[in-house]
């Protein structure tokens, strides 16, 4: 099988197959993603999320934030898993969420703990990590604000957001209260998409 023109293992494959029929179980009860998207899940949501593995490689410790439906942080966790290294912390502070978040984590073996709280709160509870993801949650100025309790003033450390195709105002705006070094990944799945990879956080104001 093969993710974004990437190999992906029997293993990884068979995790993802049951995250997905997890996936569209649930959804009938609640309200996971938009439904008009669940009849391209696999482009749309899985193969999206994985980018997000896949730009950063490593088995390192992540916080996803808002993760609702598991984008991309239960991706990121079953990645990890074939590894067996690495964990993401998933930030989800609706509880019904959070519990098929803790079924997907569990039945799939994915290498991730849920913490059903809210972002704000989320310093307290995490003390650190190595990079951050999210998606569709806020837009950039906002996110920023969300990670800088782990990220600002620590040359390593990554943050990793999707963004739509209105992305260059979002960057303009955050500059105003933001210094940061950016890179920008296009999109393999959507076109005018990319994951802006920000580091060396600074605020201004």
């Amino acid at each position: 099988m093969e993710l974004n023109g990437l190999r992906v293992s029997r293993e990884t494959q068979e995790r993802l197959q049951h995250f997905a029929e997890l996936f569209t179980k649930w959804a009938k009860a609640i309200n996971l993603v938009a439904p008009s998207t669940m009849g391209d899940m696999w482009s749309r949501h899985i193969a999206d999320s994985a980018q997000i593995f896949q730009i950063s490689p490593h088995p390192q410790t992540w916080i996803d934030l808002g993760s609702g439906g598991g984008f991309p942080g239960v991706i990121t966790a079953i990645f990890l898993a074939e590894q067996q290294q690495g964990w993401v912390h998933l930030v989800e502070s609706n509880n019904k969420k959070a519990a098929f978040l803790r079924t997907a984590l569990r039945e799939t073996g994915a290498r991730g703990e849920v913490h059903a709280i809210r972002i704000e709160d989320a310093p307290v509870a995490i003390a650190a990590c190595d990079a951050i993801s999210a998606r569709a949650l806020a837009d950039l100025d906002k996110l920023i604000e969300y990670a800088a309790p782990w990220i600002a003033g620590k040359e390593n450390n990554r943050a990793y957001f999707h963004k739509g195709r209105d992305y260059q105002r979002e960057i303009q705006k955050a500059h105003s209260r933001w210094t940061f070094d950016l890179l920008e990944h296009n999109s393999a799945v959507e076109q005018d998409s990319v994951i802006l990879e920000i580091s060396n956080l600074q605020r201004l104001v």
